[in-house]
């Protein structure tokens, strides 16, 4: 599933792409796309396909197409401080995303049937605390994964605000993910080939719109045990931050803030330097029509056509500034925290131990 999309240069290029098509459409969903490098989530040998709008899979390790993934964020209507989970989280892209606009008072849960793809998702969310220059940036809801069925979620299970469901929903399994919602929640989830918003609108009703056709592999049937019952499946539990997270956490806002402050008393603009601009390439694009009994594709001259020869002197302008080398981005909060009259041990504990 996928291909609604030309395909990218590298990540910024494909948010370009995905926004000129309408599937970015909000500020806050672009600026969780652009902080988490989709190539980061692939294998390496595979990362040359990481910015074709197109699903991938590897064994186990699966990540759905961007214009799924975009059209999901939107469509969940995220806010900071809300609960989300995740059925089928996989590589722990989504979830990754999905906790900078949560922030750190949010929960982020996801369960996958996998413990390989588990793993996967652990190691690359660690990579990400670690060394992405975008972690500074934001206040973060760090995702718990846990392995099982979700068709198995135990029945005293809290309820979540936000949820998204991976696989394809069979019609009767519509019911038991619509109990797993708060009253004023969002489920968004394939069903019936469609990606479909549900609304809880009240304890006994609920609202329903279709955002896209899609083709998803179906949910994985539980297995029964020696009983005949399928075991179920705990969700990670909803802590509370103890005293020394709050202490961080207020730290690093009261730091963060007070750059913003300085940057604006000197003027500096906040914002991120200017991306190069694509080149626009000739393409052909297909439409499909019917031939009979099959779908014969039509080939069109693509609009930009018409655009290339006015565009050309500006291009090549683009590319003689894209040659002059960059300045590596400054981690202002890091610098901020470095100089505080403090032992190092702290300071290593308020840059959540990162080395850069």
């Amino acid at each position: 599933m996928g291909g609604a999309v030309s395909a990218g240069e590298d990540n910024d290029d494909l948010i370009d792409n995905l926004k000129e098509a309408q599937y970015i459409r909000t500020e806050r969903v672009e600026q969780a796309f652009r902080a988490i490098d989709r190539g980061d989530y692939y294998l390496e040998g595979y990362r040359d396909n990481a910015y074709k709008d197109l699903a991938w899979k590897h064994g186990n390790i699966h990540l759905s197409a961007p214009c799924i993934y975009s059209e999901v964020m939107e469509a969940l209507k995220l806010q900071p401080g809300l609960s989300f989970l995740n059925l089928g989280s996989g590589t722990g892209y989504l979830s990754t995303m999905v906790g900078l606009i949560l922030g750190p008072f949010g929960i982020n849960h996801g369960i996958e049937l996998h413990s390989d793809v588990v793993e996967y998702a652990k190691e690359k969310l660690e990579s990400f605390i670690k060394n992405s220059d975008s972690f500074d940036k934001f206040e973060f809801c760090e995702p718990a994964f846990v392995v099982g069925n979700c068709l198995q979620i135990a029945s005293d299970s809290h309820q979540y605000d936000r949820i998204y469901c991976g696989a394809g929903v069979q019609k009767d399994h519509e019911n038991y993910m619509k109990i797993l919602l708060k009253v004023g929640g969002i489920l968004v989830m394939p069903i019936e080939d469609q990606l479909t918003q549900i609304m809880r609108t009240g304890q006994n009703t609920w609202e329903s719109k279709n955002i896209l056709a899609v083709s998803f592999a179906p949910l994985v049937q539980p297995s029964k045990n020696d009983n005949g019952k399928p075991d179920s499946v705990g969700l990670p539990p909803c802590a509370v931050r103890n005293l020394q997270d709050l202490a961080r956490i207020y730290i690093r806002r009261t730091l963060r803030n007070f750059i913003n402050d300085e940057m604006q008393a000197k003027g500096i603009p906040q914002r991120a330097p200017p991306k190069r601009k694509r080149k626009r390439v000739k393409q052909r694009i297909n439409t499909y029509v019917f031939v009979g009994n099959q779908l014969i594709p039509q080939p069109l001259d693509s609009e930009e056509d018409e655009k290339m020869e006015e565009d050309k002197e500006e291009e090549e302008k683009d590319d003689s500034d894209a040659m002059k080398p960059e300045e590596p981005p400054q981690n202002l909060l890091r610098e901020k925290i470095m100089k505080l009259p403090l032992p190092e041990s702290l300071k290593a504990y308020l840059t959540y131990f990162r080395e850069k």
